[in-house]
């Protein structure tokens, strides 16, 4: 919507395919404006006609709000922002917006690193410990 909003999408109500649900399903094209906000920010070496990553944006840590640790696990929550990088990313995001995160770490004798699976944010942290299941490298 907000791209619509700004000029630079059309988009129209089409079909779904079988295994697309719920609908609406959308058809949507760049417009003129839209070809000129998007253009600078596309490589020059284009893969095939398949899916385009635009970078648009990027988080900034804003600051580290607490740290709980037990044993060689720990939860760190902190607080980020999106900052746009281009016009794009200006549309989309609202930089005035705080998100706060948390992320687990466990400790190794060479460092910590950071625990791939997400725990619930419902479950206290000794808990999870003793519901983890081990991930195969």
């Amino acid at each position: 919507m907000v791209l619509q909003r700004r000029g630079w999408i059309l988009g129209t109500e089409a079909k779904c395919p079988a295994d697309v649900d719920p609908p609406p399903c959308w058809d949507v094209v760049l417009t003129p404006l839209g070809v000129d906000a998007v253009r600078p920010l596309i490589s020059k070496a284009l893969p095939g006609n398949g899916p385009l990553a635009i970078q648009v944006a990027r988080r900034e840590l804003l600051g580290i709000s607490g740290i709980g640790k037990a044993g060689n696990f720990a939860d760190v929550e902190f607080t980020w922002r999106w900052v746009s990088i281009n016009q794009v990313g200006a549309a989309l995001y609202d930089s005035g917006v705080r998100y706060r995160s948390t992320v687990g770490f466990r400790g190794y004798d060479d460092g910590w690193r950071v625990v791939e699976q997400a725990v619930p944010s419902n479950q206290p942290l000794d808990e999870a410990l003793r519901n983890a299941q081990p991930t195969a490298q």
